[in-house]
C-alpha cells in the first residue's frame, strides 16, 4: 500500500479499510528506520492515524498543516513525497528529524522547539486572508506543548480575531516526561465529561441537515445554553476564549477522525479545537509500555526492544548524571537547595533528586520563562534555586535572565545542559549560543568544566556562591577523565595553567579541552612547547592569566570553544587583550556564524574545522613561520 503513495493526493483515493492498512505499513516503516538510525519513535507512532486522516481530508499545499515541535511528523514526511529519503533521517546531509521549510514544500513552518505552532498558524492564515485566499489552516499541538505561555498567547489572539484556524490537541498525557500542572488535570476533567461531548457532537451533526433558517435559530439557542453550561461543564475554557470545541475523540480510529475533520472543514467557521486522545508508541509494544524511554531513541533491536549499546560492566557516566548526583548529595546537608526543571526531569538527569526531595523539586512544564522567574522569586527569600534547562531551550527565557535575575543580581543558579553540538537533532537543538548570549549580561558568572570531576567542583562552588547569578554549562554525552592531570580547587575567575610553554598559548573553555589537550600532545611530540590553559570561567575572565602570558613573551593565543565564535569566549579574550594593549595576536577556534546542520558530532566538528588536527596544523604552521 505504501509503495502506491507517491503524493498526498493518492491518500485521498483510499477507502477507510485501505487507510487502516496504510497506517500499519507506515508504523512498520517508522520502526524499521528508527531501529537502525535512531529518532523520535514514540511521538511519531502516536499520530499515524491522525496524519493519514488529515491528508485524506485536506490538501497540505492549500490548507497548510503546522506541526508543533515536529518530532511527531515522521508519518507526514513519509506521505509527502519523502518516503524514498526516509532512510537518511537525522543523518549528515540527510532528512531533518523535524519540519523544515527548506526541505519540502509540504512543510509549512520550521519547528523544533515547542508551542510555536498556533502563533505561526494564525500568521499563515492571516497572510492567506490578505491575499484573498482564506483557506483553513491546521495546527497539531500536544498537551505538553499547550502548557507553554506562547501557546496560550496564540490561542487568545486567535479566539479574539475569529480566524478559521483548526487546532488539533493531540492529548497523550505526555511531553517527554509525564505532564504536570493545572492543564493536565483540566484535560483529565474534560475526559470525565465525554458523555456530554458525545451527545453534543451527535446533535451538531443532526442540525447540519436542517434548513438554513431553522439551523441558525437552533444554533443560536444552543449557544445561549452553552454559555450557561460553561459554568459547570469541563470544556468551557476553550469555548470561552472563542474556540468551538469538539471531542474528545479516539485518535486511533481513522473513521472517527475522518468524519469529524470532514464536518469541521465543511460546516464550521472560526477557530475550533479538536481534542484527540492518542497513545505514544502506539503499535510497538515496548514503546507503549515505556513512552519516555522510547521518546527519542538510539538504534535498537525491533524484535527485543533492546538498544544496540556495547555491554559494559561499568557504563560511562554522563555529565547530566554527575549534575543530578552532586546536587542530591548537597541537598542532604543544605535544605535551601531546590531544583527547577521545565518538563525535562529525565533529560537533565535529576530523577534521583526528584524522588528523594519531592518537596524541593519543581517541574513547571514547558515554561522556561516561568522557570527562571520562579527561581528568581525563590532566591528573593534566601532559597538556592538550581534551574536545570537545556542550552537551546534556555534561549526562550533570555529576557527573564536579564530582567528578572541579573538586573536584580539574584543568586539563581543555572545548570545549562546540552552545551555545544548535540548531533542528529540538528540546529534547533544544538547548544551553540549560550556562552555568547550570557557573555554580555552584567552580574552573571559563567563557568564551563573541562571534565566530570571539575563539573562536580563547580556545582559545589555554585551552591556556596551568593554574590549573584551563576551558571555552569556542560555537554550531552559521556564524561571525560584526565587522571594524569591535577585539578586545583575552583576560585572565582581563576583559570587553570595546565602546562607552561613558550611563544604560543592554547586556552580552551569547557569539555572541548579534550581537543585542546590532544592538539597539545601532537605538537609536543614535534618538540614544540606551547602553554596549555583550561579557562574554567568566561565571566569573570582571568585577566591576570592574560597578563602573565604577556609577561612571558607569548606572541599568539589560540582560543577553543564549542560555541559560536561571534561574541563567545574567544571574543572576550580578544577584547581583553586589546583593552590591555598587549602585543598578542588571537586566533579563535569556534563555531562559524551559521546554523550547524544535523549529523554525527565528529563529522560536524570536522566540517567546521574544530578538531585537534586542525588546531595542531595551525600551531605547526605558526612555529614554521616564526
Amino acid at each position: 500500500m505504501l509503495e502506491k503513495i507517491k503524493s498526498p493526493e493518492d491518500v485521498k483515493q483510499l477507502s477507510i479499510k485501505e487507510l487502516n492498512l496504510l497506517c500499519a505499513e507506515i508504523r512498520e516503516r517508522i520502526i524499521d528506520v528508527t531501529s537502525r538510525h535512531g529518532g523520535h519513535l514514540a511521538p511519531s507512532l502516536g499520530v499515524v492515524e491522525l496524519t493519514v486522516a488529515l491528508l485524506k481530508i485536506f490538501d497540505p499545499l492549500v490548507n497548510r498543516i503546522v506541526w508543533d515541535v515536529g518530532h511527531q511528523s515522521y508519518a507526514y514526511k513519509i506521505l509527502t513525497e519523502r518516503n524514498d529519503q526516509f532512510e537518511t533521517l537525522r543523518q549528515f546531509g540527510g532528512m531533518s528529524g523535524f519540519n523544515k521549510i527548506s526541505e519540502s514544500k509540504y512543510d509549512a513552518f520550521g519547528v523544533g522547539h515547542s508551542s510555536t505552532s498556533i502563533s505561526a498558524g494564525l500568521g499563515i492564515f492571516a497572510a492567506k486572508e490578505i491575499k484573498g485566499k482564506p483557506e483553513k489552516v491546521i495546527v497539531v499541538i500536544g498537551d505538553g506543548a499547550l502548557t507553554a505561555g506562547e501557546a496560550f498567547e496564540g490561542m487568545n489572539n486567535t479566539g479574539g480575531m475569529h480566524k478559521d484556524l483548526i487546532v488539533i490537541l493531540n492529548d497523550n498525557e505526555m511531553s517527554i516526561s509525564p505532564n504536570v500542572g493545572g492543564l493536565h488535570y483540566y484535560l483529565a476533567n474534560i475526559l470525565s465529561g465525554k458523555s456530554y461531548n458525545k451527545i453534543k457532537k451527535e446533535i451538531w451533526e443532526t442540525v447540519q441537515s436542517l434548513p438554513k433558517i431553522i439551523r441558525k435559530r437552533v444554533i443560536s439557542s444552543a449557544r445561549n445554553i452553552e454559555r450557561l453550561k460553561g459554568m459547570i461543564m469541563p470544556n468551557g475554557f476553550f469555548e470561552d476564549i472563542g474556540f468551538k470545541y469538539f471531542g474528545p475523540i479516539d485518535g486511533h480510529n481513522v473513521q472517527s477522525i475522518v468524519r469529524i475533520l470532514t464536518n469541521v472543514k465543511n460546516h464550521v467557521t472560526g477557530p475550533c479545537l479538536i481534542h484527540v486522545i492518542t497513545k505514544k508508541g502506539k503499535g510497538f509494544s515496548y514503546a507503549e509500555k515505556d513512552a519516555t524511554k522510547f521518546h527519542g531513541v538510539s538504534p535498537f533491536d525491533e524484535t527485543t526492544g533492546k538498544f544496540n549499546k556495547k555491554v559494559s560492566t561499568k557504563p560511562d557516566k554522563k555529565y547530566c548524571t554527575i549534575y543530578g548526583e552532586t546536587l542530591t548529595k548537597l541537598a542532604e546537608e543544605d535544605e535551601n537547595i531546590v531544583l527547577i526543571t521545565a518538563a525535562m526531569a529525565d533529560g537533565t538527569g535529576i530523577r534521583e533528586f526528584r524522588d528523594k526531595y519531592s518537596k524541593r523539586f519543581f517541574d513547571v512544564g514547558i515554561s522556561e520563562q516561568h522557570a527562571v522567574t520562579f527561581g528568581a522569586g525563590l532566591a528573593c527569600e534566601g532559597i538556592k534555586p538550581f534551574v536545570s534547562i537545556y542550552s537551546t531551550f534556555l534561549q526562550r527565557a533570555y529576557d527573564q535572565i536579564i530582567h528578572d535575575v541579573a538586573l536584580q543580581n539574584l543568586p539563581v543558579k543555572f545548570g545549562i545542559d546540552r552545551g555545544g553540538i548535540v548531533g542528529e537533532d540538528g540546529p534547533t537543538h544544538h547548544g551553540t549560543f549560550d556562552l555568547s548570549f550570557l557573555n554580555c549580561v552584567p552580574n552573571i558568572t559563567v563557568m564551563a568544566p573541562r571534565d566530570g570531576s571539575e563539573l562536580e567542583k563547580m556545582i559545589k562552588f555554585m551552591a556556596k556562591f551568593s554574590e549573584g547569578p551563576i551558571s555552569v554549562r556542560y555537554p550531552r554525552g559521556k564524561v571525560h577523565h584526565y587522571p594524569e592531570l591535577s585539578s586545583p580547587r575552583i576560585g572565582l575567575g581563576k583559570s587553570e595553567l595546565v602546562f607552561e610553554g613558550k611563544k604560543l598559548a592554547i586556552i580552551s573553555i569547557g569539555t572541548i579541552f579534550d581537543i585542546a589537550y590532544e592538539a597539545y600532545k601532537k605538537v609536543k611530540s614535534e618538540q614544540i612547547d606551547p602553554f596549555l590553559i583550561n579557562a574554567r570561567f568566561l565571566k569573570p575572565l582571568d585577566k591576570n592569566m592574560l597578563n602573565y602570558l604577556s609577561e612571558q613573551g607569548v606572541e599568539q593565543i589560540i582560543t577553543i570553544e564549542e560555541n559560536a565564535a561571534v561574541g563567545g569566549f574567544g571574543s572576550a579574550v580578544l577584547q581583553c587583550v586589546n583593552n590591555f594593549g598587549f602585543d598578542i595576536k588571537v586566533k579563535i577556534f569556534g563555531l562559524p556564524d551559521e546554523f550547524i546542520p544535523q549529523g554525527n558530532t565528529e563529522i560536524l566538528k570536522r566540517n567546521v574545522g574544530l578538531t585537534s588536527s586542525d588546531i595542531s596544523k595551525y600551531i605547526l604552521d605558526f612555529y614554521d613561520r616564526a
